[in-house]
Parts: structure tokens; C-alpha cells; sequence
């Protein structure tokens, strides 16, 4: 009997020890208890630089380039001269304008004259009122002669002021389209002499889609930032604002065009350049997860969630926009739910953890 009871007694330990190995060991895990937050509400768009103004500068005069005045590439100030054409011709043709002028106002002051003169006459009946009349009408005509002669000598002037090319705006002047030397005329291409572009303020164009023009709208009238992201991944130092909205919607493409407008003292903005934009639109109170702890399957992107039974389950959420490092859960999460966010390969549905909080 004794026996016997020692074997019973050793299988009941054997029995014991293999249920106990064969439980699943609990894995150690790190959770948060996520709750809704204040987060901006933002949209990310692809936008390109441009000058806030960019003017073509083109000759207003017909003539030889003698000289240009600016070296290309430079920023120059409004009124500064870039180019200077042929003065010979415009200056005989003002000095041709003043002579005939002179002429007119001698013409005038003599058909004046002869009315005063003629008119004594004819109040004492000594002329007939005829010639009395055609001495008004011919000073009449004279003075319209002075007017013309005036206008004119003012045509001269106004041309030979175009023989020196000023910049209209200033910026940051475009290459030299025409060398000197070239003759260039007003009225076919030869005209187009260089380009200056006002890059600061910069703006970027840019579109947003229909339903996130709608949310824009529905902002309030908050203030609405726009942030700009460089090619190699650096933010740009400073924000911007919103000075253009589309009326229309595009139909080929569902959206709407868009305009910001950035601060560039620096120059560190150039025309031209693609950049990541995101317009920020006050805020709402949204849960966020770390982006280490959304994982994505067939189904669609999900996170872990510990069970009140401390067993792993996977919870399919819908995400919104980054954060920094943190992701916008629009649904599938609620306040209180606490999410796995450190060794998710080793979880399977149902498996034990040995949660602790982060930090």
C-alpha cells in the first residue's frame, strides 16, 4: 500500500508540473491610457514658390542698347535703371518738337495781335465785322496749333525718358534677354529685355480637396497658419498666411487652388521650388496614439489593446493625419482603452501581457 501510494503521489506532481508548463508565459508589455487632446486640425498639400510679383521688363522705344546697367542675379530697388538706349534720335526729335512749339506760340501771340487790332477797327465801323471774325477764328486756330505743338514736344520728352529702361518694382533681376548692341523694338519680341521677381513676401500655390476646403470653411474664422516643409525635410523658420482662396471648384481634379504667403528676408525661398505644405486651422480634441503602435494587415490599420482579462486583442482603427510622432485616431478607439505601444511582434490575439504604463 505504501507503495502504491507513492506512485500516486508522483504522478499527481508530474501532472501538476506539465499543466504548469504548458500555461503561456505572460508578455512583458508597455501601455498607455489614451484620452482626447487638444490637436490642430491640418491639411498637408504639395505646393511651388513663386515671386509675390513678376514683372517683365521690356523696352518702350525702338533703338540700339548702349549699355546695361545691373549685373544679372542681383536685387535691385524700384526706379533703379538696367538699361540705357540710343539717346541721338530722341533728343533731335525733342529739340525739333521745341522749335516747332516756339514757332506756334509766335504765331499765336501775332494772330492776337492782329484780332485786338482789328477789332477796334470794326467797333468803329472802319473794317467790315467779316475780317473782324476771321482775325478771332485764325487766333482760335492758333492756339489750338500751340496745344498740338505741346502735346507733341511732350511725346519727345516722354521718349527720351524710355531711353533709359528703370526697374518697374523692386526685386531680383532675371538674366539679360537681349546683349548690347542689339536693336530692339517695341513691338515684337526683341522688346522683352529681362525679368525681375519680388520674393519677399514668397508665395505658394497650392490645392486642397473639396472635402477639406469644406472644413476650412468651417473653421470659424479662426486664424489659419500655413506651414511649409523644404525639399530636404527641414521646416521653414516662419509661417505663413492665407491670402488667396479659389471660388470654383476644379472639375477635372476635385479641388480647390489655394495661396499662402511667407516671409522671406533671407532669400532662403526661390521661385520655382516644390514644397510640403500644411495649413493649420485651429484646433479639436482628437485621441492619438504613437505611430509605433499602429500596424496595418490586409484588413486595414490596427493597434493592440489590453483586456481587462490582461489578454492582447487587436482594436481596427481609422487614422487621420501625424502629429509629430504621434497619429490621429479618428475611430475605433474611445477614452480609457489602453493601448500596447512596445513588443508587438510577439503578440497574437489572446495572448497574456504583463502590462505596465509607459513612463
Amino acid at each position: 500500500m505504501l507503495a502504491a501510494l507513492a506512485v500516486l503521489a508522483g504522478c499527481g506532481q508530474g501532472e501538476a508540473q506539465d499543466k504548469k508548463a504548458a500555461a503561456p508565459v505572460a508578455v512583458p508589455v508597455t501601455t498607455i491610457e489614451v484620452a482626447p487632446k487638444a490637436v490642430p486640425i491640418s491639411f498637408d498639400a504639395v505646393g511651388r514658390t513663386e515671386g509675390s510679383r513678376d514683372v517683365q521688363v521690356r523696352a518702350r522705344v525702338a533703338g540700339i542698347i548702349e549699355a546695361q546697367l545691373y549685373r544679372e542675379g542681383d536685387a535691385v530697388k524700384a526706379g533703379a535703371p538696367l538699361f540705357r538706349i540710343e539717346r541721338a534720335p530722341f533728343e533731335i526729335e525733342l529739340a525739333q518738337a521745341r522749335a516747332a512749339l516756339a514757332q506756334e506760340r509766335a504765331r499765336q501771340e501775332l494772330a492776337q495781335q492782329e484780332t485786338e487790332r482789328l477789332k477796334g477797327l470794326a467797333d468803329r465801323r472802319a473794317i467790315s465785322q467779316k475780317e473782324a471774325d476771321q482775325a478771332a477764328s485764325t487766333a482760335r486756330q492758333t492756339d489750338a496749333a500751340v496745344q498740338l505743338a505741346q502735346a507733341r514736344m511732350r511725346q519727345a520728352e516722354l521718349n527720351l525718358s524710355y531711353t533709359t529702361v528703370n526697374a518697374p518694382i523692386g526685386g531680383v533681376t532675371g538674366r539679360a534677354l537681349q546683349s548690347v548692341g542689339t536693336l530692339v523694338q517695341p513691338n515684337n519680341d526683341s522688346a522683352l529685355l529681362t525679368t525681375i521677381t519680388r520674393g519677399d513676401p514668397m508665395w505658394v500655390r497650392f490645392s486642397l480637396s473639396e472635402s477639406e476646403y469644406s472644413r476650412l470653411r468651417g473653421s470659424n474664422g479662426k486664424a489659419i497658419e500655413v506651414e511649409v516643409e523644404l525639399a530636404d525635410g527641414k521646416p521653414y523658420a516662419s509661417r505663413g498666411r492665407l491670402n488667396f482662396a479659389g471660388s470654383t471648384v476644379d472639375g477635372n481634379t476635385g479641388t480647390v487652388q489655394m495661396r499662402a504667403e511667407l516671409p522671406n528676408p533671407r532669400r532662403e525661398l526661390l521661385p520655382g521650388q516644390y514644397v510640403r505644405v500644411r495649413v493649420i486651422a485651429g484646433t479639436q480634441q482628437a485621441i492619438v496614439v504613437p505611430q509605433t503602435a499602429v500596424q496595418q494587415n490586409e484588413t486595414g490599420r490596427f493597434v493592440w489593446v489590453a483586456g481587462g482579462d490582461g489578454k492582447a486583442v487587436p482594436r481596427s482603427i481609422r487614422a487621420g493625419q501625424w502629429i509629430g510622432e504621434d497619429w490621429v485616431v479618428l475611430d475605433g478607439l474611445k477614452a480609457g482603452d489602453t493601448v500596447i505601444v512596445d513588443n508587438l511582434a510577439r503578440l497574437r490575439p489572446g495572448t497574456p501581457v504583463q502590462a505596465r504604463k509607459a513612463g
